[in-house]
């Protein structure tokens, strides 16, 4: 479902891998781990959790069990870091790490795949939600030799019978390696849903607690959020397994 003034612009995943390169080793198996902590805590808090602890071996890498791709995905995300495409809501950097669970060190040239819903709970390239060859809120980002990807993007908007959340791939030399959620305090959420455009929408039935994928793993894929600007800064390091 590609929009034809943008044909050029698109790849199938499998050219965007290759153009992205990735590991050559064969891989299979997959997992994430993370920590988490209040927005706004005392940066010091955060010092166990960030990539440089990570990759030092001060934090041990637990593998989290793999979560649904959702109904969602679409085989064909353009390689870029800002996915908002003009959409409205609260700005969200993603600082995503991606690091070998054997030995927490980074791991460069992995693909990293997200996508999620905008304020509006509507996600992009879905005939059924009228928004078939439209491309926002989606992107694929290389890791660079710490590990990183970023993308900017707006907090996700809800939609019925799920929390918040915001979906990952993670791929290594063309294969994938891992299929994640990422999660938000329920806490902020509420916070967020306060303001427009998300206070135009009432009625959010599913929050953390109540949400079976999110009980499946959820707390340990919940990002790590702090207040940036007018928006905030999301963080998680996913752990891969290459064996």
């Amino acid at each position: 479902m590609a929009d034809g003034n943008s044909e050029h612009d698109r790849l199938t995943r499998r050219e965007s891998l290759l153009k992205l390169g990735g590991l050559a080793a064969t891989v299979a198996g997959a997992g994430a781990w993370a920590g988490h902590e209040l927005l706004d805590a005392p940066t010091a808090g955060a010092a166990g959790t960030g990539p440089a602890a990570v990759a030092s071996g001060l934090v041990s890498c637990v593998l989290a069990p793999e979560m649904t791709e959702g109904p969602y995905y679409v085989d064909g995300d353009k390689v870029r870091r800002n996915i908002t495409e003009g959409k409205p809501g609260a700005p969200l950097l993603l600082r995503l790490t991606v690091v070998d669970v054997s030995s927490c060190k980074p791991i460069k040239g992995a693909a990293v795949d997200v996508w999620h819903a905008d304020a509006g709970g509507l996600y992009s390239e879905e005939a059924a939600l009228s928004t078939a060859g439209q491309t926002f809120l989606r992107g694929i980002q290389r890791t660079d030799a710490k590990g990183l990807s970023i993308f900017r993007t707006i907090y996700p908007g809800w939609y019925m019978g799920r929390t918040v959340h915001i979906h990952v791939k993670v791929y290594l030399g063309g294969r994938t390696v891992h299929t994640g959620q990422l999660f938000f305090p329920d806490s902020l959420t509420d916070a967020v849903y306060r303001r427009s455009p998300y206070n135009r929408r009432l009625g959010r039935d599913t929050r953390n607690a109540t949400d079976s994928i999110f009980r499946n793993g959820g707390k340990r894929s919940l990002l790590v959020l702090r207040k940036s600007g007018n928006g905030y800064t999301g963080r998680i390091t996913m752990g891969v397994s290459r064996s």
